[in-house]
């Protein structure tokens, strides 16, 4: 997994609606990046309501908040209407971003192990540089912390 320091990897990937969204859309701005196994899941969804919650909040500091998986962009648009989610949801099927921030891992779950997406937050600063790395993160807790460290910057 990458560390704070480092240069966010550039990524372009297809979101909700099919358009092409690339991390260097949003240069001069805070980035919260967030990657998450699957749409409608019940940690996943409630990680992703806990965001819209924040939403406003995190828009009134200027970041922009983007979720990742590897679920389709027809998955990520049901999802999205589903749960009122007004923040971007970016499609990676074939795992460009997801492997290039180092959140495909082996899991193991009920003793058994399979790869996957783990649950995990960048924050990326105006110049493209990650300032903070959650491994691991909880789904309930995730946009708190967030507003939380992002409240502490400014």
């Amino acid at each position: 997994m990458l560390e704070a320091g480092t240069k966010a990897p550039a990524f372009t990937l297809p979101d909700k609606d099919g358009n092409l969204v690339s991390l260097s859309d949003f240069a001069g701005k805070k980035v919260v990046l967030y990657f998450y196994p699957r749409d409608n899941t019940p940690g996943c969804t409630r990680q992703a309501c806990a965001f819209a919650g924040a939403y406003e909040e995190l828009k009134r500091i200027d970041a922009v908040v983007i979720g990742v998986s590897k679920d389709s962009a027809a998955s990520h648009q049901k999802f999205a209407e589903k749960y009122n989610l007004p923040f971007i949801l970016l499609s990676d099927p074939e795992l460009t971003a997801i492997q290039a921030y180092g959140v495909w891992q082996e899991k193991k779950n009920y003793g058994k192990v399979s790869m996957g997406v783990v649950r995990s937050t960048f924050v990326i600063d105006e110049n493209g540089i990650i300032e903070k790395v959650m491994p691991k993160v909880k789904p309930d807790t995730n946009a708190e912390e967030i507003l939380t460290y992002l409240a502490g910057k400014a």
